[in-house]
């Protein structure tokens, strides 16, 4: 659902601690015209920060929690390309390409971002090439990433892809083996390409084999090699 937060003024950026990589490059003057451009907004669990096919006017620097980036195809069925974390923008794409945004932000979790304006960011850009740099490695990187995911789970088969699911979560979302699942079996097996009723028989399969453990949302691997393996061989 849409949500109407009260806007907070954020007013000392040089102050914050959750900074990005990119704005870690700012001068004083540059992090004070951020401070001005940039405003606080706290969103709950569920509530849509930007809408696919919506006019770009900010760039959203996501502080706390974490997001879903979804498109949706003709039909209206979602796709999520991944869970985004804090320490990221989402919209870059926008800049890059034109002012609408192409794809849609959920948040999980309760979320904090920063509202960026727009051109304020892109002058960022054209003026401050480290800056510019770090935002660019930020898409490609992105990019890489889901394109390799992608191709990795169009060839392997309904195991291979919810160990694929499982490993993402471990390794690259929370960095440890036991954590709880930010996404409901129907949305990973959106993440996935497949059913939600295919998700929950494969998670099944793997408690049974012992390979993890669940307790609803949480999850403890308990065999990292096997689960290793299966993703592996598909």
């Amino acid at each position: 659902m849409l949500h109407q937060p009260d806007y907070k003024i954020f007013t000392n950026c040089q102050m914050c601690d959750d900074r990005s990589c990119a704005s870690q490059t700012l001068s004083d003057q540059e992090l004070e015209l951020l401070s001005k451009s940039c405003n606080e907004v706290k969103f709950d669990k569920g509530d849509i920060i930007l809408a696919e096919g919506s006019r770009t006017s900010h760039i959203v620097y996501l502080r706390e929690g974490l997001v879903k980036e979804y498109g949706k195809n003709g039909l209206q069925d979602e796709h999520i390309l991944q869970v985004v974390k804090p320490h990221s923008y989402l919209g870059l794409h926008s800049i890059f390409s034109d002012t609408n945004n192409h794809y849609s932000y959920a948040a999980i979790t309760p979320v904090r971002v920063c509202f960026i304006e727009l051109l304020v960011f892109s002058q960022f850009i054209k003026e401050n090439g480290l800056f510019g740099y770090e935002i660019l490695s930020s898409v490609c990187n992105d990019s890489l990433n889901n394109y390799h995911r992608f191709i990795d789970q169009h060839q392997k088969k309904i195991y291979g892809k919810v160990a694929d699911a499982l490993l993402y979560f471990s390794k690259v979302i929370f960095g440890k083996e036991e954590f709880e699942l930010p996404l409901s079996r129907k949305e990973i097996a959106h993440m996935i390409g497949t059913s939600r009723e295919s998700v929950s028989k494969q998670i099944t399969g793997f408690e049974q084999d012992k390979i993890i453990s669940v307790d609803g949302r949480n999850i403890q691997i308990l065999d990292m090699e096997r689960l290793q393996n299966i993703s592996r061989v598909g």
